[in-house]
Formats: structure tokens, C-alpha cells, sequence
């Protein structure tokens, strides 16, 4: 069964998440799309999605394909349809293509239709993902300790409700409270929580994820593999090799990869108004509505902000940017900004590859010539 996730039109809606990668790279929960869909298929996956990007996350045809929408989260009941699919038959769920068994090599709604009854999580949108955060967390715990023992819980700490926390081989956790009464705590392989940190579930603290001391962590985050956190978050996801190591509010967000926020950065999530918050859309040009009342900070890839930054409600920060000039930032931050404001200079295409360069040397991963490229692709729609 060969198994392609494909960008839909949620790709649109998603960016700037998803100018540096497909739908099915972001991370919700523990895992990313992908992978999610890997394990409960127990297969490899490939991906179709823009031209730009298929170099670095290439599709894999052969004579019979399922295509599956990745924005829609998975369910037991949605496995099970798409495994029992017919050469043809397509799974629709409100009049939008979940699924497709083909022999084309395009994801298209066909004429026998499964109409999918049971309700779906459909990330639509970039505030989706940690509007619906929690519940993903709870879905990846069950998906991944499934038949599995955590290591030990150390004596030193604090835990209520110790059989919803779930330790991967190598996790350090020492002198920390764990309260998993409302959600499930996932620490995976050689992560860390330091001492002092107050955690909350649900949390997904991924693979070689650190908490630093004292941290303050509500329900509903995810702290992607190698990111380094502290301060206080509430419900907010780190994709992966992202930092937020000192104190500094981050909640009601979302942080795409290599991303830094210097000491004391916060971001607000709530008006002073109480009123709905607008979040900038790439789709429409435009500043749309959102739905919500708490929504903070959204931030593409290699992106920075200097100590004491402070994002107002609903700021969008692009690929690449550098936000550091005085005062409260604009809600939408240009691609490679040079300081964050609306007048700001665009940071040259040579220097930022050499700041990501320095930046994942520290990790020992290479930006290669192929990242170059769809990075300077991004570079070059701000010079249009």
C-alpha cells in the first residue's frame, strides 16, 4: 500500500508554518503529521505538495496510491475506512477530500464517494494547531506507550496521577512536580525537566527536549525535539530545534523550527478589550478573524526576537525575520525583516543563511543547498 500525504488548500492557510515545509512536517502533539500517520499505517510515507519544496520532501507513485489529507487528524474509525478503500473510492468528510484510492498520481474526489459521518479534528487554519493541541497530545500518549513501561519516576519529585506519565529511555526528571489529573505528561528519549519546573498536563516534552529550572508549564504544549524551554508557557507548540530558554510569557502560539526568542520575550494572547482576536492571512492579504479570544504569536522558521521583545495579540512573524528594534512590533513581521518594524530593511539572503548555518552547527545539522534554495524562493517574494 503506498501512502502519499498531500497538500490541500489548508496549506494556504497554514503559512507561514508551511512556506519551509508541507502540511504534513508540522508537529501537533508529539509527533508531526507524518509520522503520526507512519506509525498507525505502519508504513513509509511520502509527500506531494509545491514545486519549491518537492526537491527536499519528494512523492513516491506507484501503480496504486491512497492519497490522504493530512489536515485531517486521524481516528480510529477514519484507519479503518481508509485500510478498506477500493481502487476509486474516495472518503469525503463535509464536502472535502480526506482520502483517495487511485491509480492516478493526483489526489482528486472521484464518483464513489465515502461519506465520512463521524466527527473529524480538520486543522484548517495555523491557531488550529494549538486550539486542538491538547487533544493530539492525548491521542500520540495513547499511540505511542501502548503496550510499553515508562522508566522509573524518580523519588525526588512531586507526581499526582504517576500512571498518566510516561517516561522514554534516558529522560531525566529530578526535583520537579508532575500533575498529569488532567492530562497526560509524554518525556521522550534523553528529554529533560530540570529542577523546579512545575508541569501540568497534557505535555509532549519530545526527544532531547529540555526544561530549564523553574519553568512554569501549562496543559496543552509541545516542546519539539532538541527545543530548550523556560519561563512560562500555556498552550503553545515548539516545532523542533527551537529555543525560549529564559523567562518570558509564550502562550496561545505557535513556533516553527530554528527559532530563538531572546530573554524576557512575551507574547500577549488576550486583548485588552477582550475582543476577537485577528490573525494576518497570506491567503487573503488581509487580516481576518479568527474565533478566538486568546491567540498570541505565530512564527515561521529561523526566525528572532531580541531580549524584551514584546509581540502584541496575534502577531504573525515570517521566515527568516529579526525582531529586535524598540517598542511593540507590527501584527504581521515581513520575511526576512531586519529589526521587525513595518519600515524595517530586509536582512540580506547571504547573512541569514549564515546566522541558520551558525545556528545549526550548534546542533551538528547541515543547512544544505537544497534548504538554500527554498530559502531563498521565500527571500525572493519579498522582492517581487
Amino acid at each position: 500500500m503506498n501512502i502519499v500525504l498531500f497538500d490541500g488548500e489548508e496549506r494556504e492557510n497554514l503559512l507561514p508554518l508551511t512556506f519551509t515545509k508541507p502540511v504534513a512536517s508540522l508537529r501537533m502533539g508529539v509527533l508531526t503529521f507524518i509520522e503520526r500517520w507512519e506509525k498507525l499505517l505502519k508504513t513509509t510515507i511520502s509527500y506531494e505538495t509545491v514545486p519549491y519544496l518537492a526537491e527536499k520532501f519528494p512523492i513516491s507513485i506507484q501503480s496504486e496510491n491512497i492519497f490522504i489529507n493530512p489536515s485531517f487528524f486521524p481516528s480510529k474509525k477514519l484507519v479503518e475506512t481508509i485500510e478498506s478503500l477500493a481502487i476509486g473510492q474516495s472518503i469525503v468528510y463535509n464536502d472535502k477530500l480526506v482520502a483517495v484510492k487511485t491509480v492516478d498520481n493526483e489526489p482528486i474526489i472521484t464518483n464513489d464517494l465515502v461519506l465520512f459521518e463521524e466527527e473529524l479534528i480538520h486543522i484548517k487554519n495555523s491557531w488550529d494547531l494549538f486550539t486542538y493541541n491538547f487533544q493530539a497530545i492525548e491521542f500520540d500518549f495513547e499511540l505511542l506507550t501502548a503496550g510499553k513501561t515508562s522508566q522509573p519516576i524518580s523519588s525526588t519529585n512531586r507526581v499526582l496521577h504517576p500512571e498518566k506519565i510516561f517516561l522514554e529511555e534516558g529522560a531525566k526528571v529530578e526535583f520537579a512536580i508532575l500533575n498529569a489529573s488532567e492530562g497526560p505528561i509524554y518525556i521522550g528519549k534523553d528529554a529533560e525537566i530540570m529542577e523546579g519546573s512545575m508541569i501540568r498536563g497534557g505535555l509532549a516534552l519530545c526527544e532531547h527536549g529540555k526544561i530549564n529550572m523553574g519553568a512554569k508549564i501549562y496543559s496543552g504544549c509541545t516542546i519539539g525535539p532538541y527545543c530548550k524551554v523556560g519561563g512560562e508557557l500555556n498552550n503553545a507548540i515548539l516545532m523542533a530545534y527551537s529555543n525560549k530558554g529564559h523567562d518570558g510569557f509564550l502562550g496561545n502560539a505557535v513556533i516553527g523550527e530554528w527559532c530563538n526568542l531572546g530573554a524576557d520575550t512575551n507574547n500577549s494572547n488576550l486583548k485588552n478589550n477582550y475582543a476577537e482576536v485577528k490573525l494576518w492571512s497570506y491567503k487573503e492579504s488581509r487580516f481576518v478573524k479568527t474565533g478566538l479570544q486568546f491567540c498570541g504569536l505565530i512564527m515561521g522558521d529561523y526566525a528572532k526576537s531580541a531580549i524584551n521583545t514584546q509581540f502584541n495579540t496575534g502577531t504573525v512573524v515570517g521566515v527568516c525575520a529579526n525582531v529586535f528594534q524598540s517598542g511593540f512590533p507590527p501584527n504581521l513581521i515581513k520575511h526576512y525583516s531586519w529589526g521587525g518594524n513595518s519600515d524595517a530593511p530586509i536582512f540580506s539572503f547571504d547573512r541569514a543563511c549564515e546566522a541558520a548555518e551558525k545556528m545549526m552547527e550548534r546542533r551538528k545539522v547541515d543547512l544544505t543547498a537544497t534548504d538554500k534554495k527554498i530559502l531563498e524562493h521565500i527571500f525572493n517574494l519579498n522582492n517581487k
